[in-house]
């Protein structure tokens, strides 16, 4: 399917996903789509390793726990997101050196809780992971995560890239 990017979202200086300062970090991109989902580009590097030449469960996890938080920040773009629970289901391994996406979407969602769902696709189109979240949403003085940091918002800011899609095939 074609997903036409309608607004790239923020990425941060550290953050070991979207942190473009971390030299440790994955540096993923994340695009919200005219179906309100949201999708991530990922290319992980080798010390992202388990096995020789595969990515470590942890940074897929890491990588899907990212693009499931972010669909909230679709409608609600100033709220954030802490994760209460996060269940992967490995169906491939994911090679290293190699452009991976990954979609979320939300599948419920109240007043301070949201669901989610989202998968790892590799570049042929299969899916390499499968994940569910649910996850607290507020405003980050209103998050525990935050409380008495100052630098939070801290390179937090859209970042152009040369290879900024407009549309995302999957």
């Amino acid at each position: 399917m074609k997903y036409k990017v309608t607004r790239k979202q923020n990425n941060s200086s550290m953050c070991a996903v979207c942190g473009l300062d971390n030299p440790f970090g994955i540096h993923g991109r994340f695009y919200e789509t005219h179906t309100g989902e949201v999708i991530g580009l990922f290319r992980a590097k080798e010390h992202h390793q388990s096995f020789p030449e595969r990515v470590h469960g942890g940074i897929v996890s890491a990588m899907l726990d990212e693009v499931m938080s972010r669909v909230l920040n679709v409608e609600f773009p100033e709220e954030w997101s802490v994760t209460v629970d996060l269940r992967i289901r490995f169906k491939k391994p994911v090679p290293l050196e190699t452009d991976l996406k990954a979609l979320g979407r939300i599948t419920r969602i109240n007043r301070k809780i949201f669901e989610t769902t989202g998968e790892i696709y590799l570049p042929d189109g299969s899916v390499a992971a499968e994940g569910w979240g649910k996850f607290f949403r507020g405003i980050p003085k209103e998050l525990e995560a935050f409380e008495g940091s100052e630098t939070y918002l801290e390179g937090w800011q859209v970042v152009d890239h040369r290879e900024d899609p407009e549309e995302i095939e999957i």
